[in-house]
């Protein structure tokens, strides 16, 4: 099974993949509509409004979560 690179989302079903392309290492949701990877700016947002929304949090405090959650994963770790 992979894991999506980019939000950690285990990839199960073919319908998890972008444009259902099998090759890819991201989930649909971290793809635009053409299939391109969504950037590290574009997922960030997405997750902060997610976190703080689902966990009744202040939008600074799920925005640093969110950066730190995404930070750990293998799209968006640093490479030093």
């Amino acid at each position: 099974m992979k894991m999506c690179i980019a939000c950690g989302m285990p990839m199960t079903a073919i319908a998890d993949y972008p444009l259902l392309d099998m090759s890819k290492n991201y989930c649909k949701h971290c793809a635009h509509k053409d299939g391109r990877m969504k950037t590290f700016d574009e997922k960030w947002h997405e997750v902060t409004l997610q976190y703080a929304q689902n966990h009744n949090v202040d939008n600074a405090v799920a925005k640093q979560t969110a950066y730190i959650i995404l930070k750990k994963l293998p799209a968006w770790e640093r490479k030093d």
